[in-house]
């Protein structure tokens, strides 16, 4: 009989985390779109790096800087009781890290697309920044949030290397769907293996074919 756990855990560990990154990309994205500081490329290199690192080199440097036996770690476990290592929390911390390409890239573009004239008709109508972003621009901004949500939530969904080095496998806190199919498959349970497989294909096929017909325009026109 299959375990559900495993897929509960992931859609809540991919719901947590699109929350996060929306919070953080929407001002990072903003920041990456309009600024002229010579820091700019260093920033963008560093938020693209998961797109091209090997996951368990990014799991592997958060196993050994929030490890107890580390300083820093020892710091968090000591004074603030948070253990990061094989813990739910981490599994939050490095999907977050992993992600967030995912979130901010659609964003930035959508920010750097947008006619210059909007931003610069709500100062002139002595609208402060802050009420610009969320009254002017973002509001604008629906198909490129979209996409980062559902790319970010997506790509939690189907995360292995950086889940596997800082979480384990342990059932109920960080045993995600996609550490059960391997575990199932390292045990020859293939038919377990292969209904988490289903499950989690048959999601996000689902979930990104709504972004594509939304972004497309294909709702409207069904509608109409």
């Amino acid at each position: 009989m299959i375990d559900w756990s495993p897929l509960i855990l992931t859609f809540k560990l991919a719901l947590i985390t699109t929350l996060l990154l929306l919070v953080i990309s929407i001002p990072l994205s903003y920041w990456l779109a309009y600024t002229k500081k010579k820091i700019k490329p260093i920033i963008e290199t560093l938020v693209s790096m998961p797109l091209v690192l090997p996951p368990t080199v990014l799991g592997f440097y958060i196993l050994i800087a929030f490890s107890p036996s580390n300083a820093f770690g020892n710091w968090l476990d000591q004074w603030l009781g948070l253990r990061l290592v094989f813990s739910f929390e981490g599994l939050v911390l490095a999907s977050v890290l992993y992600s967030l390409p995912f979130m901010v890239h659609p964003i930035q573009s959508g920010f750097a697309n947008l006619p210059s004239n909007l931003k610069e008709a709500s100062y002139v109508l002595g609208k402060s920044k802050f009420t610009t972003l969320f009254k002017v621009l973002l509001p604008n901004l629906k198909s490129s949030l979209l996409t980062g949500i559902v790319l970010s939530f997506a790509h939690t969904v189907g995360e292995f290397g950086v889940i596997l080095m800082i979480g384990g496998s342990i059932p109920g806190k960080t045993r995600v769907a996609s550490i059960a199919i391997y575990d199932e498959v390292e045990s020859l349970n293939y038919d377990v293996a292969n209904t988490y497989s289903l499950i989690l294909f048959a999601i996000t096929f689902i979930i990104l074919l709504v972004v594509y017909l939304v972004n497309g325009g294909y709702v409207k026109k069904f509608w109409k």
